[in-house]
């Protein structure tokens, strides 16, 4: 029987103010979560790399360049209330050779470990094989966003098909003004609006966008693309804003500079949906065949928009069954076709907003946080039900 304790579960996630997508992530999850009454208000140990104002959610901080911290940090939770620790994992946000010190962290823990992954990579290098194998080993559950991740857990990470589960990303639900009311706001009455949104960098390939929004642009001269967000903030640090200035110099080059706008700026998740809301196209024009996920597809899926898209990973998944179109890799004429017939077929258009909009209706996050409060629960139930049968 499922005891109806009031339990206490923590990630182990970057967190605002930090700009990261995994904290946007935590903090939507953590929020929806307060209202789940089987659970206490989760908490959050922040991974940090500098100074920052957290809110009290956040009751302990882990330095993510200090190895002595994962070790502290792990009796400091040992020693806490804390009974479940989600980690939000990404190798980039945990410190050592492809985020190693972590294991530091979860070989002194004395808790159960849901592990939450928000890459996979079908070919990883030694190292990061490692780390993610050993997590898959030393976790209650490892929860994936998408279906077509399970295989390679399994082959190559070795990790158990019982352990994983397969939850969407989760997407905020807004009620919304209509599209023309928006378009109207922002200025853009009677134009056809193709976005990309999320932290820029290199990896985004967003000259392929802007070219073949240039092809666009010859025959349907009420084409505008906005390019929405400001750099990342490791490639800033690294380069500066030399991707972006090559951008807006591609845009000039072209002659296209009524056709492209760029919003430099790191946008709330009201902002990024209502240009969400507005938009008749979201293109993600990437690079990387092996994104598993991606949020900011996640976002589109859930309100409904048509989406072109290179055929990553997450995105071929996502845009299965006639829900958007996918354009070759590094390819302006492929990515100008798909949006054209997006354009020229207003029919089409419609139904792909249907059938992606059923989906994306599923991915409210009121109902991703039910589907981790279940998980929780049923892990921390396995557990006491495991240890009451050890003689």
């Amino acid at each position: 029987m499922v005891s109806n304790r009031i339990r206490n579960v923590a990630f182990l996630s970057t967190y605002p103010p930090r700009e990261c997508g995994l904290a946007t992530f935590t903090q939507d999850l953590a929020r929806e979560l307060d209202k789940v009454e089987l659970l206490s208000n989760p908490k959050v140990v922040a991974v940090s790399n500098n100074d920052y104002s957290y809110s009290d959610r956040v009751v302990m901080e882990l330095w993510q360049h200090d190895r002595e911290s994962y070790i502290n940090t792990a009796k400091a939770i040992n020693n806490s209330t804390i009974e479940l620790l989600v980690i939000e994992h990404e190798y980039g946000i945990f410190g050592g050779e492809a985020g190693e010190y972590i294991l530091d962290l979860v070989d002194r823990l004395q808790i159960p470990i849901v592990t939450t992954l928000h890459t996979v990579l079908p070919d990883p290098s030694e190292k990061q094989k490692e780390i993610l194998r050993l997590l898959g080993k030393k976790s209650a559950k490892i929860v994936t966003m998408a279906k077509n991740t399970r295989p390679i857990l399994e082959s190559v990470y070795d990790i158990a098909t019982s352990k994983i589960e397969v939850i969407h990303h989760g997407v905020p639900d807004r009620i919304l003004e209509s599209r023309e009311k928006l378009k109207e706001k922002y200025g853009l009455s009677g134009r056809r609006v193709v976005s990309t949104f999320g932290l820029i960098s290199p990896g985004k390939g967003l000259e392929y966008g802007i070219e073949a929004i240039a092809k666009v642009a010859r025959k349907h001269k009420d084409i505008v693309y906005l390019i929405l967000g400001q750099t990342h903030p490791c490639v800033k640090k690294e380069s500066g804003e030399a991707y972006r200035e090559k951008l807006v110099e591609m845009v000039d080059k072209l002659g296209i500079r009524e056709h492209v706008r760029f919003v430099d700026k790191y946008l709330t998740k009201d902002e990024i949906i209502r240009y969400l809301q507005l938009s008749d196209i979201y293109m993600t024009p990437y690079l990387g065949k092996d994104q598993a996920v991606s949020g900011t597809l996640a976002y589109a899926v859930g309100y409904g928009r048509v989406i072109v898209s290179t055929p990553y990973s997450y995105a071929k998944e996502m845009l299965a069954d006639g829900r958007g179109l996918l354009a070759d890799f590094r390819d302006a004429d492929s990515l100008a076709n798909r949006i054209m017939y997006v354009l020229d077929n207003p029919e089409a258009k419609k139904e792909m907003e249907r059938k992606t909009l059923s989906v994306g209706r599923t991915m409210m996050w009121r109902n991703i946080a039910n589907h981790y409060t279940k998980l929780f629960i049923d892990t921390l139930e396995e557990l006491k039900f495991s240890d009451s049968m050890v003689v």
